[in-house]
């Protein structure tokens, strides 16, 4: 196996969010490390979390596992049973299919970094129970839950 050159890896920071949910992940930046290393069965992100950004809206997957690993720094992880703060070396995981929506956000002063694991899957869909907002991959983008599109 090839050693990953990170800087060689873009960092990015963008978000397929309609206008209203997208503000939240603003300072949220990854680098697509399993893409660059051309793995396709599940991807594998590096992710840094400004202060005060989320990764995500809070969201579950119907079809995709997902595990998280802190490598720096320290983020709250919010789920349906409360808040639990992740510092490095803390993992997290997320079995596909599981309600229990999730996602973490940086409420230090400093930056957070840790590693996404997750499969992926066309036929996933993705529930966000706390927004208007609703991801069927297979149909292509957001909508929201009534099924009409952003």
């Amino acid at each position: 196996m090839p050693k990953i050159d990170l800087d060689a890896v873009p960092e990015v920071s963008r978000t397929g969010y309609p206008k209203p949910y997208a503000a939240a992940v603003a300072g949220r930046h990854y680098r697509r490390l399993g893409a660059a290393a051309g793995l396709g069965d599940f991807g594998v992100n590096l992710c840094r979390l400004e202060p005060g950004a989320w990764s995500s809206q809070r969201h579950w997957h119907s079809s995709e596992d997902e595990f998280v690993w802190m490598v720096a720094g320290e983020a709250v992880l919010v789920t349906d049973a409360g808040e639990t703060l992740l510092r490095a070396g803390d993992c997290a995981a997320f079995p596909a299919g599981d309600p229990d929506a999730h996602h973490l956000i940086n409420r230090s002063a400093g930056e957070a970094l840790f590693l996404v694991v997750g499969s992926d899957k066309p036929a996933d869909t993705c529930h966000y129970p706390d927004v208007d907002l609703h991801l069927p991959r297979n149909d292509g983008g957001f909508t929201r839950k009534d099924g009409t599109p952003y």
